[in-house]
């Protein structure tokens, strides 16, 4: 319950919101605090830092899509023991899929890049600098098209789009 204060004349009771956001902050860096106490318990296996966080982008289907990314084990599905996770964006046109991805500190030559006709696998395996990451892509492509650059941390994929069967088939005469 929060207690109000009477207004004054010149008091317009501004007083009242700031403490009511002083009051959800002071409660909101607790609940922090706790999250994070709790993780660092729990990782004594991951070297710091810890990364976590999540993208968020409309999807063809005018729907959001959200990714999560980083390198909190017990916040994520699917992360490797002592992996990263880069940053990755996935956007598309009428014939291409294309995935760029964060990979700072890391030689082009310690990419491993793996295309099927439904995702992308990027894995680099260097001491100091481990990634890894699944990308699901938004529609099926051909894998055997996949073209990669990579220059100042940035690996640019790009695959061409499985063109769709026409639709509605082959006509059949009705005896």
């Amino acid at each position: 319950m929060v207690i109000r204060k009477k207004k004054d004349e010149d008091d317009f009771g501004f007083d009242d919101i700031f403490d009511d956001f002083e009051d959800e902050f002071r409660r909101m860096n607790e609940r922090i605090s706790r999250i994070f106490n709790e993780m660092t318990r729990h990782m004594t296996d991951v070297q710091g830092p810890f990364v976590y966080g999540f993208s968020m982008r409309i999807g063809p289907d005018g729907k959001p899509k959200i990714e999560e990314f980083g390198n909190v084990p017990n916040f994520r599905l699917g992360e490797l023991e002592g992996f990263r996770e880069p940053l990755v964006d996935v956007s598309d046109d009428d014939k291409n899929v294309y995935v760029t991805a964060e990979l700072p500190g890391v030689e082009k030559n310690q990419i491993d890049l793996q295309v099927d006709d439904q995702s992308v696998t990027i894995k680099t395996d260097v001491p100091d600098r481990k990634y890894f990451k699944v990308v699901q892509l938004p529609e099926k492509v051909k894998p055997e098209t996949a073209r990669a650059s990579y220059n100042n941390g940035i690996l640019d994929i790009t695959i061409e789009k499985e063109q769709p069967k026409k639709k509605g088939g082959t006509k059949v005469k009705i005896d």
